[in-house]
């Protein structure tokens, strides 16, 4: 367990009447103080345009408290002393007096603490406030303090490769690079984390991790929700840029990674941009080989009819941005020379699952009659938490006949407490100062560079090998024929 932070902590949530403050960030903060892991003296300023009553606006927390929290509904006197470090400020993010009235408050939460404490400042906004409020906070030096105040970006970091480039400078000349982080709420998973645990602690898996003996990799996100209300923001993004650029490029990272000399924000994130400063650079001919890219018609998810992605709330109709991406590439590295690495994600499909699959190759021993079917990790992130391994076993009886059995390591089983949110980790982890967990500037710029020749190519034929597939399935066949020979189909979880 880490130790409780002794600093007093000021924490402003900029973007408070917001979807990601009711749903993730505030339920994350009230788990982290109902078992004692916020400092003893601590607030949350909730910044907003928005003029709200502040017992209203409360409430409407508590709603979502109880709504989303992990832990049920909120104990009404815990809730009450949480509810008194919450302090709501009206102001325009464009507007000096927002952050002068901000100031004030800052201050006089160090007077009252008698101690200048941690800062920490979550952007849940837009992207283009990032630039604007990091601007404010430094003109005003109310994050001036390399040592103690922290920014939180949510993604998109950048739109492209230049864009992304031009942020980090940006932020740059205002805050030490130890004060940005760069948040991925993937990798605040606990299933996510185990992974490094799991290749690293247990040596019986690590000399089997290189391609003498693994055939492929994939790693497959698919979601069964459409883009709903996002389609303003979706349509000028697509799943490329929304989910493998960040998401998944993480996930590649922590599967393909060297191991860090050490358990150090710094090592750990230089073994995550190796990796992907590796990926071979796909050509425009490499593109359209191994690279599918589709759009969801309307179709039926859960039985509920679901429109095509053109007939959505703010997209266009004739728009071929994407919905689903998948990809084959392949690492040019000593550990992974010719093993491909397959990605997928896609909205509207048939269930939530995100899982890993190390698929390793064929036994060489060719001494049973029956068919061997070749060894599996499977590392499910979501909804079931689960590391399963496949093996072949003799069964029972007279005769020499072999089946594959999995052996199942369940969270549910193993830990009978709730396990934290991701949000839960990394607000903690930001207080802590540790950017295990974040993305470094150059993390981000190197993920930009292994997509933008895809970026480049589909801008230049925007309609050329666009495919379809109907909401409720699992895409497009193309994305299936993208695995051979080294798979049949994607591996998916039990509906």
């Amino acid at each position: 367990m880490k130790p409780k932070k002794v600093f007093p902590s000021a924490i402003t949530i900029f973007g408070a009447k917001g979807d990601l403050t009711r749903r993730k960030l505030i339920p994350a903060l009230y788990n982290l103080y109902i078992e004692n892991r916020l400092p003893e003296a601590f607030t949350i300023y909730c910044v907003d345009f928005l003029t709200v009553d502040m017992d209203a606006f409360r409430n409407d927390l508590l709603g979502g408290i109880n709504e989303f929290s992990r832990n049920g509904k909120a104990d009404p006197k815990q809730w009450e002393t949480f509810a008194e470090r919450i302090c709501y400020l009206q102001g325009d993010f464009t507007h000096p007096d927002t952050y002068t009235q901000l100031k004030s408050k800052l201050d006089e939460f160090d007077m009252k603490t008698e101690k200048r404490g941690i800062r920490m400042f979550y952007f849940a906004v837009a992207p283009r406030f990032i630039e604007v409020i990091a601007e404010a906070l430094y003109t005003h030096k109310l994050c001036n303090k390399a040592a103690l105040d922290r920014i939180v970006v949510e993604k998109p970091f950048g739109s492209d490769l230049n864009t992304a480039k031009k942020l980090n400078r940006f932020l740059a000349k205002r805050f030490a690079e130890k004060q940005i982080y760069r948040i991925d709420h993937y990798l605040g998973k606990e299933t996510v984390q185990n992974i490094m645990a799991f290749r690293f602690a247990n040596y019986v898996f690590e000399p089997l991790w290189n391609k003498k003996y693994i055939d492929h990799v994939q790693i497959s996100v698919a979601e069964q929700v459409g883009v709903g209300k996002r389609g303003g923001y979706y349509d000028s993004s697509g799943a490329l840029r929304d989910m493998i650029q960040n998401h998944l490029m993480q996930l590649l990272c922590i599967v393909a990674m060297e191991c860090p000399g050490a358990y150090d924000a710094e090592k750990i994130r230089d073994a995550k941009t190796k990796v992907m400063k590796d990926v071979r650079p796909f050509t425009p001919t490499d593109v359209f080989k191994n690279v599918i890219r589709a759009q969801y018609t309307a179709g039926e998810v859960n039985s509920a009819v679901v429109p095509s992605y053109r007939e959505e709330a703010q997209v266009s109709s004739k728009s071929n941005t994407e919905t689903f991406a998948a990809m084959r590439l392949f690492i040019d590295n000593e550990r992974w020379e010719g093993v491909p690495f397959f990605m997928r994600t896609g909205k509207s499909m048939t269930r939530q699952s995100s899982v890993i699959v190390i698929q390793f190759k064929d036994s060489p021993h060719k001494i049973f009659k029956d068919d061997v079917v070749p060894n599996r990790l499977l590392i499910s992130i979501q909804p079931e938490l689960e590391i399963s391994l496949l093996f072949e076993s003799k069964v029972p009886g007279l005769d020499m006949k072999l089946l594959p059995v999995e052996m199942d390591f369940m969270y549910q089983d193993a830990y009978k407490e709730s396990l934290p949110e991701a949000y839960e980790a990394l607000l903690l982890d930001v207080l802590e100062g540790d950017a295990t967990l974040f993305m470094r500037a150059d993390q981000v710029e190197a993920a930009w560079k292994v997509v933008m020749p895809i970026i480049d190519t589909w801008k230049k034929y925007p309609a050329k090998q666009l495919r379809l597939y109907k909401a409720g399935t699992w895409g497009p066949d193309a994305a299936t024929t993208l695995l051979k020979p080294y798979a049949k189909d994607w591996f998916r979880l039990s509906n």
